[in-house]
């Protein structure tokens, strides 16, 4: 399914959900600072890598963050959190953030790599889904919108002996909930699987997975056609506590992908969202205009439409990935401007060959002393 396409489908759809986070991001920040010009340029975070490693600050985050707001503790500079991690909804993973890093964060400025899946709620609202990952999958896609979806855990588990390995897996300590006409899911063709985050148990998620995709979403039965298949995004490797990168969502696809078209006469078809795709810059760029409008009590901007007439002079992603981050900031184009980090996964001396950056620097820290400088504010 081309992106495009997707995103021509439900423009509308998605200019609801702004208006609507949008309003509820004006009611948390009711003390956000006015000022007298708006500012002409926002700034994009990247996570994992960036300002923080696993679950600690790194390059004086939290400091760094601190100058984006004024003395009050209301925020001065417009600046979203945009990650290809998640698991977690946007509204947990605010608070998460805003307690790891000093300062209040809203929902509205967590934008993670499953957040696009609420484009999909018209389309599957109702229809029964798998929801595949680490954290909390399944309450993510609820909280998006979608009425009948289960966890691979809580699915898989409706199916007796689905995992042969299920009985050697000692290190399994997740209860799986008990799932309501077990019967009733287990002759219930699947519609679709979202993979939302990391898959925890590659084994039983690729066995499952390709149960679902081979027999038209109903394991155990006959050849079918494959049900839609999304990708939060497509990340090779990231940046975790370990001091290399990790294998990631996209390592997890080209196993899922090498498997089923060993065993299926048609190729996997699948949709992945997320960086570097710039569909997802601009829909940063969108929530940093609203943003934006929030910063000088303008609160009529809040739909599409209209935060679309102003326009930004630069916008700046600062992230640690390459192919990731600075490619998805230069596929996107003006008025991105790209920065790369050392403290993640790119760790080189010179610039990156494949994916220059506008600019490389050794932290976060640099990165907004840089930002800061360059726009004349002290």
């Amino acid at each position: 399914m081309s992106l495009r396409i997707l995103r021509k489908a439900s423009q509308t759809q998605n200019a609801k959900q702004l208006s609507s986070s949008f309003s509820k991001f004006t009611r948390s920040f009711s003390q956000l600072s006015s000022q007298s010009k708006p500012p002409s340029f926002g700034i994009a975070f990247d996570i994992d890598g960036v300002v923080l490693r696993s679950e600690a600050p790194i390059g004086r985050s939290p400091q760094v963050l601190r100058r984006l707001y004024d003395h009050s503790g209301n925020l001065s500079i417009p600046y979203v959190f945009l990650t290809n991690g998640g698991g977690f909804t946007e509204s947990k993973r605010a608070l998460e953030l805003s307690e790891l890093l000093g300062v209040k964060i809203s929902p509205l400025q967590v934008l993670q790599g499953h957040t696009p899946f609420k484009q999909l709620v018209n389309r599957f609202e109702n229809e029964l889904i798998v929801a595949v990952g680490k954290g909390e999958p399944a309450a993510v896609m609820s909280e998006y919108g979608f009425k009948n979806v289960l966890s691979i855990d809580d699915y898989a588990s409706c199916f007796e002996n689905i995992d042969p390995l299920a009985p050697y897996k000692k290190w399994t300590t997740k209860q799986v909930k008990e799932v309501a006409a077990r019967d009733l899911v287990s002759s219930q063709r699947v519609q679709a699987a979202f993979i939302v985050s990391d898959s925890v148990d590659w084994s039983r998620d690729i066995q499952v997975l390709c149960d679902i995709f081979r027999t038209g979403g109903l394991p155990g039965r006959e050849i079918g056609h494959q049900p839609p298949l999304y990708f939060a995004h497509d990340d090779l490797a990231y940046q975790a506590a370990f001091p290399t990168e990790r294998f990631g969502m996209g390592a997890f696809r080209i196993a899922l992908e090498s498997i089923f078209n060993r065993i299926h006469p048609h190729a996997l078809e699948y949709t992945t969202f997320g960086k570097p795709n710039p569909f997802v810059f601009k829909n940063a760029e969108l929530v940093l205009k609203q943003l934006v409008s929030a910063l000088h009590d303008n609160l009529q901007v809040a739909n599409q439409a209209n935060a679309g007439s102003y326009q930004f002079k630069t916008l700046y992603m600062i992230g640690d990935n390459p192919s990731v981050d600075i490619n998805g900031a230069r596929q996107a184009g003006h008025p991105w401007f790209s920065i790369l980090t050392r403290t993640g996964v790119f760790k080189g001396k010179e610039n990156h060959a494949e994916f220059p950056a506008d600019l490389v620097v050794n932290t976060v820290e640099e990165a907004v002393d840089f930002v800061l400088r360059k726009e004349c504010i002290s």
